[in-house]
């Protein structure tokens, strides 16, 4: 049976998937990077302890830690729930099972809770959300959207994804965007239109493969930079 989702589900990726997702140097980790819609990953989290700034930008943030885990525990059974019942749509290599990707969600989880309330005081976590985010033009050097963008096109319709990559492209210099699925692991029919709509906007676009799968035919990012590709 499908995925049924009624809107996007708080879960936290780690700092490792992030990393292989957006195919992410050495030399890309020391940007500024914006992590956008970034929900309870632990990439901040484990990017801070490494010295390196990113800040996180998502609607769920307005709550309080206790209150971001409340969600999270009753959205965990279900998510988990549904992966057992579409175990055919995933990669079992890395992650070999649904009890470990549970296992491995909330560790991520738990460290973005013990790491919450600093980084909102620090300034890392802040409650915004596409297409409207409340940042300078141009003010980061790269902007990382995972797993909201295209995986809930069912929700989300064309024109705001338009309105989301431009605003994303407005506020970085580079856009980066995994994966190009919707959450039933079948191709996302906006990213044609997406690809044209940036490249007459006069942006360099490109649709690159990247060292991660666990969606099946998940191992895609689109890369948006400004300026034509020459």
């Amino acid at each position: 049976m499908p995925f049924r989702y009624q809107e996007a589900v708080p879960w936290g990726r780690s700092f490792d998937e992030y990393r292989r997702m957006f195919n992410l140097t050495p030399e890309d980790l020391r940007r500024t990077i914006l992590g956008c819609a970034d929900g309870p990953a632990s990439f901040n989290a484990e990017m801070s302890r490494q010295g390196h700034r990113v800040v996180s930008c998502d609607p769920l943030y307005e709550l309080a830690a206790d209150q971001i885990k409340e969600r999270i525990d009753a959205t965990y059974d279900e998510v988990i729930g549904q992966t057992r019942q579409n175990q055919e749509k995933f990669v079992w290599g890395v992650i070999s099972s649904p009890d470990e990707l549970g296992r491995i969600r909330l560790e991520a989880m738990r460290d973005f809770l013990d790491d919450c309330e600093l980084g909102r005081k620090d300034g890392r976590y802040i409650a915004a959300e596409l297409p409207n985010l409340p940042f300078a033009s141009q003010s980061f050097d790269l902007a990382l959207c995972s797993h909201f963008l295209f995986l809930y096109s069912d929700h989300l319709s064309l024109t705001f994804h338009q309105q989301a990559v431009d605003e994303l492209c407005r506020v970085a210099h580079e856009v980066r965007v995994f994966p190009l699925l919707t959450y039933n692991a079948e191709p996302c029919p906006f990213v044609a239109p997406i690809l044209e709509h940036l490249k007459n906007a006069g942006r360099s676009v490109s649709i690159e493969e990247v060292p991660y799968e666990f969606q099946r035919g998940g191992n895609m990012m689109m890369k948006v930079r400004s300026g034509r590709a020459v």
